[in-house]
């Protein structure tokens, strides 16, 4: 029997269809047309696709002179917008340089790093952090005069879906963690400085060892905030590794205070906006499941507990 020209994995599959519904198999069955596309507008060869992929679909690809590179493709909505507009401004400084891009697609060619290995492969704790804090450096600058980005206080307001869902009760989750969330992201906002536009999600596994630049950054967000709020998803992760830590409370202690001392912030700003978007993440998480309280997501609830909790802050 003939092999597909493009062999789907059935997570992949099942993933965009129990997450997306009917719009996942849609885009599924649009999918193979893409990617052909792809391979002729920008004259490419198309390998199988990478292992692990999630929502979005992601494969090497070689063109006629040889050069390695990776296309993506997603569903064409605002993220993958901000995505695009992001990478755009970043141009290569400190994370991977696109190279082409369709939106209607939702298709993107990108750089391939090689040899790609993520920072979550560095042991050392306090090397990585000031890994990550050099990246961030390099891909942190003013929004352009017209942009798509959304705004951190847009995340923020997942903490009001949570209320809304439980008719102005926390759910399963504590009180007063949810007040802690709330009463900080009111604070931070209130007194947060001009916004850069900041990656959104720059953890371990989206900062990948390379030739061009010894580190870059891939898959941004593309959000507005304060430089500050960037450290927070680095603080809680790698996930799920990070929820059976020894020493969990002092690691989370060590890494803000770091981060505080790298970059120069407050070491009290890194700390609300980590515990205040633990909180939101957690909500992500059960939003994520359909509301089961599944152990990933009772996982996450005590870290956001255990971050709160630190004492001295």
């Amino acid at each position: 029997m003939m092999q597909p020209k493009y062999p789907f994995p059935e997570s992949f599959v099942s993933t965009n269809i129990e997450e997306r519904g009917q719009e996942g198999v849609a885009w599924l069955e649009r999918l193979p047309s893409i990617l052909a596309v792809c391979e002729q507008r920008w004259s490419i060869r198309l390998g199988p696709p990478f292992q692990a992929l999630s929502y979005n679909y992601a494969a090497p690809a070689v063109r006629a002179d040889g050069s390695s590179l990776v296309v993506k493709v997603c569903v064409p909505d605002k993220e993958f917008i901000s995505e695009v507009e992001a990478l755009r401004l970043y141009n290569g400084v400190g994370a991977a340089q696109l190279y082409e891009f369709d939106i209607d697609l939702g298709a993107m060619l990108l750089e391939r790093l090689a040899p790609g290995i993520m920072l979550s492969s560095v042991d050392s704790d306090e090397e990585a952090i000031a890994v990550a804090a050099s990246v961030m450096r390099k891909i942190w600058h003013p929004p352009p005069a017209q942009h798509h980005f959304l705004h951190v206080s847009d995340w923020a307001r997942g903490i009001e879906k949570l209320r809304a869902q439980f008719d102005g009760g926390p759910g399963p989750f504590p009180e007063r963690l949810v007040r802690k969330a709330e009463s900080l992201f009111a604070d931070l906002l209130a007194s947060m400085n001009a916004p850069v536009v900041l990656h959104g999600d720059l953890h371990h596994f989206n900062i990948l060892s390379a030739q061009r630049q010894p580190w870059l950054a891939i898959d941004p967000k593309g959000i507005l905030g304060e430089p500050a709020y960037e450290t927070g998803a680095f603080i809680r992760n790698p996930i799920p590794g990070i929820y059976s830590a020894p020493n969990l409370a002092r690691l989370l202690d060590r890494r803000i205070r770091l981060f505080a001392e790298i970059l120069e912030f407050e070491p009290a700003r890194i700390y609300g906006w980590a515990t205040a978007q633990a909180v939101l993440s957690a909500w992500w998480t059960f939003e994520d499941n359909g509301g089961l309280l599944t152990d990933g997501f009772l996982a996450s609830v005590g870290f956001a507990q255990t971050l709160a909790d630190l004492p001295g802050w």
